[in-house]
């Protein structure tokens, strides 16, 4: 076998290999994503200055991050204005050394298509119980989505990935 075919046969092992480690990373992350119910969303303000706020959130398949929100909340007129954000998803830990979370960062676009909105608002009423007076304030609310443009960094032990 000549050198050039080896070498091309073991780049391909390799590309196969870190293609089955990513995947594997990425349903840790949609796991993670999954159990927990609460993302930190933070936004910039008129002046620049950053704003903070914990909302519950839904999961799809392609790991979008969904969330219903006031349209005159502090982080909705700040989306309003600058359609991008960060946002972050952890477990509760008790030592710096079990910290373990998502990162996620990019452009965020309001759900304003009915049929996925009325799909969105539907799991995201399975997922959490509400009241009634919250139920019916969703439907006068903003649905907002991190989109395929978000990209995300895990601290998740053992991975190194950044999608």
């Amino acid at each position: 076998m000549e050198a050039s075919s080896r070498r091309a046969t073991r780049h391909k092992v390799i590309r196969k290999s870190a293609m089955k480690e990513t995947a594997k990373q990425l349903e840790l992350i949609a796991a993670l994503l999954g159990e927990e119910t609460t993302l930190s969303l933070a936004t910039s303000g008129e002046g620049g200055e950053a704003c903070v706020a914990p909302l519950f959130y839904i999961v799809d398949k392609e790991l979008s991050l969904c969330w219903l929100s006031s349209e005159s909340s502090v982080h909705s007129l700040n989306l309003t204005r600058t359609p991008r954000a960060a946002a972050t998803v952890y477990r509760s830990a008790k030592s710096w050394k079990e910290i373990c979370g998502v990162q996620l960062r990019g452009a965020v676009s309001r759900v304003t298509e009915p049929e996925r909105r009325a799909t969105l608002v539907e799991a995201y009423c399975e997922r959490f119980t509400l009241g009634r007076v919250f139920r019916l304030a969703l439907h006068t609310s903003d649905l907002y989505s991190s989109g395929r443009s978000f990209s995300a960094t895990s601290t998740m032990p053992g991975i190194r990935l950044q999608v």
